[in-house]
């Protein structure tokens, strides 16, 4: 058998980085619709809370030190987003918060209402340990707040990207 040669072209960067824009593009659309989700649409978006640019207040960072969850579904304000990021207000434990994320940093984006989500490879290298949903204030019916994880495996066929392309060390 042969071995395929290291490519010469970043196909993963390049790859990640158009699904990153994809992410941008509905938050976006968000924003333009001032702040309005149509439908039952809603996101949990994951994030490395330590990578470069992000900004969150320092009981976040202390709680989550490596890796959070934050859901947009009914109680978020101020939503911007940027060519390279967003911030976007939350409550967590009835205490307003605003958050600045880098689109590099996210790792995973999920839209449960229509069975789609993006995974992506961590922009630098840290330990991947389970991490606790970040429990931001939803707004159900009931008024509670969710304890289901925030991104859970698809094997049924649904519309889960996972791009892992594996590097030769």
């Amino acid at each position: 058998m042969t071995e395929t040669p290291d490519s010469l072209i970043p196909y993963d960067e390049i790859v990640q980085e158009a699904l990153r824009t994809v992410v941008g593009r509905v938050l976006g659309q968000v924003e333009a619709s001032g702040g309005m989700l149509p439908g039952q649409h809603h996101f949990y978006i994951t994030f490395r809370t330590g990578a470069p640019g992000v900004s969150i207040p320092t009981r976040l960072k202390e709680r989550f030190p490596e890796e959070m969850t934050i859901v947009l579904q009914n109680k978020f304000w101020d939503l911007k987003v940027e060519e390279d990021g967003f911030s976007v207000g939350l409550s967590f434990n009835q205490i307003p918060s605003t958050l600045v994320i880098p689109f590099r940093a996210i790792t995973a984006f999920v839209d449960p209402a229509v069975d789609f989500g993006l995974q992506f490879q961590a922009v630098e290298e840290f330990d991947d340990e389970e991490h606790d949903s970040a429990e931001n204030d939803l707004s159900h019916t009931s008024g509670e707040t969710s304890d289901k994880p925030a991104v859970e495996p698809s094997d049924d066929g649904s519309n889960v990207v996972t791009v892992d392309f594996g590097r030769k060390k």
